[in-house]
């Protein structure tokens, strides 16, 4: 025969109170529980009311209830899915159900992420995330702003080009006027040409400089408008109010981006350019011999050389303007609230980790149970169940027992009282009947005589 185990080693009766006394902490623990719980669930629904009513249409009564049947459908949710996991997970004694559980949780977690966490991050820091959107919108429209400015002022810097050939083919003129150039002073066929050229680059020059004032009109009211912009973007009151004043003056400096677009000289100056050397006229040679008309010719083809080179110049500096890439297209989309915090999460990390916290929290509950539980069945397993009685366990035990005898002896008290109660009531009933039946008397009697006399 196998001889029983009468004695626990040090280890399992370390093991054992280890056990017990966690088995009393969880026991207190389990009596706020249920309350904390219901304290988080309703935090959560709260916040998720307010992003519930950012998101939806003000109607009054049916935006109101909307959001609140929302936000109380999440909390009933919240709660019961964690108190089903509070009391199932722990409990789980296969690697089987605990992995099944443990994804169980997983799932449960991420769905309550995408009803709730997202609204209380939305109520915690909707505003802000709009604002932001608002400051990025600002700091594109201004790029855009700047950068439509330095193409305008890139074509006003074409001036310069046009002013120095200008002066260049007016220097010229001048020189044949002197008649340091075909040799023939006046006003002749060389002086025209170069005197053409030149008022055609005056004009050219001239139609330049008419852009100036309107370029650094355009540009005061851009960043006029980019500091009203800037205003509303830290501004106080509602955002979604400051968000519609916001829009009408993102319209505004969009139509001045536009405007300092149209503003640029370098398709002007492309096109004065390519006319240049293709829009000669040439005059009828007055010179009075033959040699000032072989000068004079001579004279004009070095002209029409020069304006060549001068139009490539010009050209190519103005290609080069017009190469620049134009500014973005920006335009102003509004946003709710709950959009912003997603779109912009990296910039309010503290906000969404407080949002996922509030519903998430349960889950470390969750693991601490369980590893809670694991270590009071490690600390059980093994032994006896007589091994793990203490002596509380003993008094409660034998209390019951003393109560179990009583109640067994008064319930056996109580058939013996009924048997004997039912025993009397036959005799009685006996004794009545016989009492009340004469004929039976009267054969009883006779019976007896005949019997006395037979014998």
């Amino acid at each position: 025969m196998v001889e029983q185990k009468t004695r626990i080693t040090a280890a399992e009766a370390k093991g054992l109170r280890t056990a017990k006394e966690l088995e009393r902490h969880l026991a207190w623990l389990d009596t706020f529980t249920p309350a904390a719980l219901g304290v988080l669930a309703t935090a959560s629904g709260i916040y998720t009311y307010l992003g519930v009513s950012s998101l939806l249409e003000d109607n009054g009564a049916v935006t109101f209830f909307a959001a609140l049947a929302y936000s109380i459908a999440v909390s009933v949710g919240i709660f019961v899915f964690w108190s089903y996991m509070l009391r199932l997970l722990p409990s789980m004694r296969t690697a089987s159900g605990f992995i099944g559980l443990t994804l169980s949780t997983i799932v449960g977690s991420l769905t309550i992420i995408a009803m709730s966490s997202w609204l209380n991050a939305a109520a915690l820091a909707g505003s802000a995330a709009v604002e932001q959107h608002l400051e990025n919108t600002v700091r594109d429209y201004q790029s855009s702003l700047e950068q439509a400015h330095d193409i305008a002022l890139s074509g006003q810097s074409l001036s310069r080009e046009v002013e120095r050939a200008r002066q260049s083919f007016q220097d010229l003129a001048d020189q044949e006027q002197a008649g340091n150039l075909s040799g023939a002073a006046g006003r002749g066929s060389v002086f025209r040409v170069l005197t053409q050229k030149s008022e055609e680059l005056r004009n050219l020059e001239e139609q330049i400089a008419t852009q100036q004032e309107p370029i650094v009109r355009a540009y005061a009211e851009g960043n006029r408008i980019l500091a009203r912009m800037r205003e509303l973007t830290v501004g106080t009151g509602p955002v979604d109010a400051r968000s519609v004043v916001f829009s009408e003056e993102s319209v505004k400096l969009a139509g001045v981006i536009a405007q300092l677009n149209q503003y640029s000289v370098a398709p002007l100056v492309s096109r004065a350019a390519d006319d240049l050397s293709a829009s000669i006229v040439l005059p009828e040679l007055d010179g009075r011999t033959a040699a000032v008309q072989g000068a004079q010719t001579a004279t004009i083809q070095s002209i029409v050389e020069a304006l060549q080179y001068r139009s490539q110049t010009l050209k190519a500096a103005a290609e080069e303007v017009r190469q620049m890439p134009p500014p973005a297209e920006t335009a102003y989309n509004p946003i709710s609230s709950a959009d912003a915090v997603i779109r912009y999460a990296e910039n309010f990390v503290p906000s969404w980790a407080g949002a996922i916290a509030i519903d998430l929290l349960p889950a470390v509950l969750v693991f601490v149970l369980a590893i809670t539980h694991a270590a009071i069945r490690s600390g059980r397993d093994g032994l006896n169940i007589e091994d793990t009685l203490t002596l509380a366990d003993l008094k409660a035990a034998m209390a019951a027992m003393r109560d179990v005898e009583a109640t067994m002896g008064s319930a056996d008290a109580a058939i013996l009282r009924r048997a004997t109660d039912a025993t009397a009531d036959r005799a009685t009933d006996t004794a009545s009947d016989t009492a009340a039946d004469p004929v039976t008397e009267r054969n009883g009697q006779g019976n007896g005589l005949r019997t006395g006399t037979h014998s």
